[in-house]
């Protein structure tokens, strides 16, 4: 018997909920084969088998919580699993053919009153109708040939009219809280709604907006794209500039690459961009690091990677810890203009958003449609001034106007 146990999670998480099992007691599993996926508050990651064998028994099921080293089930052996013998098949009972029941016989007409002369009921027989529809002026109520005569004379009478249906009845809904459902949330869903909610009450944030002409980068991306595909293997997008932008201007104010640490500003000369991805399970931020020193090239490659994995949830802590700065794009699913909140510790955090041809004034006084793009920059008060967020952001706006400025380093 091997115990399936709970792995190490990284640095400063100790616990994970049980998201999934991938493999159900009694089934076959490789050794190394993926078997039970666990969730902890940055990441999803899959439990391999220890061994060989068969799921003899699952001690945690899913949504339990679980600490490193806890146990989640056992692997018994394949032929100790062969030895049991499956338990016969219950017989199904053969329902009864179901004898459809003969069709009612047709009710008969009502019996000729006797009380009436035979006159008069071979008259009504002649006529296909029936005594007892006609009121009688006889004696004690019999029918006389008259009472017939004056029946077959009479006009018919006009067919009623159809009934006006009435509007359908209201009925009142269900109560409120049978038609709610309660879903507890994820960890990691959890998580996120700590940390969102500890940057508002920490940081004195601010935000400070600009736009940004795309023209150039578009028109440059538009000649190249197809030679940079073909000679890197990865498709030229806006997010590399965007980077590239920001470590120039990260570097000029160092202050929005830094953090607060109890009553320290800890400034760091190195740039590990965090890059927002939307998953399934929630948003989360894994870290491209060393920005300055890479290609653009090897950005658009590690950002496509990132979030991939992000989404398949295959990242690994390593790579959601220790970002700098971050960029997030609501722009992809057509945000306009918004508020990003910071990512704690970080100081600041960027917000693309969706290009839109606007009409410009240009420095001729021409009106023209431009590709038009606002940003967003959220910033901690406590150490970035307003002058430092605003001109970072301007920075920013020049380098993307005027892209030459990145291969320049300006």
């Amino acid at each position: 018997m091997t115990n399936i146990l709970v792995p190490t999670l990284g640095e400063s998480v100790s616990e994970a909920t049980v998201a999934n099992w991938l493999k159900k007691e009694g089934e076959t599993v490789r050794a190394d084969e993926p078997i039970v996926e666990l969730e902890t508050d940055k990441v999803t990651l899959e439990v391999n088998a220890p061994a060989a064998g068969v799921i003899s028994r699952i001690l945690a099921p899913k949504g339990s919580n679980v600490g490193v080293g806890a146990i989640l089930g056992e692997i018994g052996s394949a032929s100790a699993a062969n030895d049991v013998k499956p338990a016969a098949p219950v017989p199904v009972a053969t329902p009864a053919p179901v004898v459809s029941a003969p069709f009612p016989a047709t009710t008969a007409s009502p019996a000729p009153d006797d009380r009436n002369g035979p006159a008069v009921r071979k008259m009504a027989a002649e006529n296909n109708i029936s005594t007892a529809q006609i009121e009688g002026s006889g004696k004690d109520g019999r029918v006389t040939k008259g009472d017939v005569i004056q029946h077959l004379s009479a006009p018919a009478s006009a067919p009623a009219s159809a009934p006006v249906p009435s509007a359908p009845k209201y009925v009142a809904p269900a109560n409120r809280a049978e038609r709610e459902e309660r879903v507890k949330m994820t960890r990691l869903r959890q998580s996120i709604a700590k940390r969102l909610k500890e940057a508002q009450n920490t940081a004195a944030m601010l935000t400070t907006f600009n736009e940004v002409d795309m023209t150039a980068v578009m028109a440059l991306r538009d000649s190249y794209k197809d030679a940079f595909e073909k000679k890197h293997g990865v498709k030229l997008g806006f997010m590399s500039f965007f980077v590239k932008a920001a470590v120039n201007a990260l570097k000029e104010f160092p202050a929005v690459n830094a953090s607060i640490d109890g009553d320290e500003i800890v400034y760091k000369n190195y740039y590990d961009l965090g890059v927002a991805v939307s998953t399934p399970q929630g948003l989360v931020v894994p870290v491209v690091k060393d920005c300055d020193t890479k290609s653009m090239a090897q950005i658009e490659k590690d950002i496509m990677d990132v979030g991939k994995r992000a989404r398949d949830g295959k990242l690994s802590m390593d790579e959601m810890q220790g970002g700098t700065f971050t960029i997030t794009n609501g722009g992809i699913f057509g945000s306009l203009m918004s508020t990003p909140i910071l990512n704690t510790p970080q100081s600041g955090i960027l917000g693309m958003h969706k290009i839109q041809q606007r009409p410009m004034v240009m420095p001729n006084g021409e009106i023209k449609a431009r590709p038009m793009m606002y940003i967003a920059m959220s910033y901690d008060h406590r150490i970035i001034d307003g002058r430092e967020a605003v001109t970072f952001v301007v920075r920013i706006k020049d380098a993307i106007e005027d892209p030459q400025r990145l291969l320049l380093d300006m």
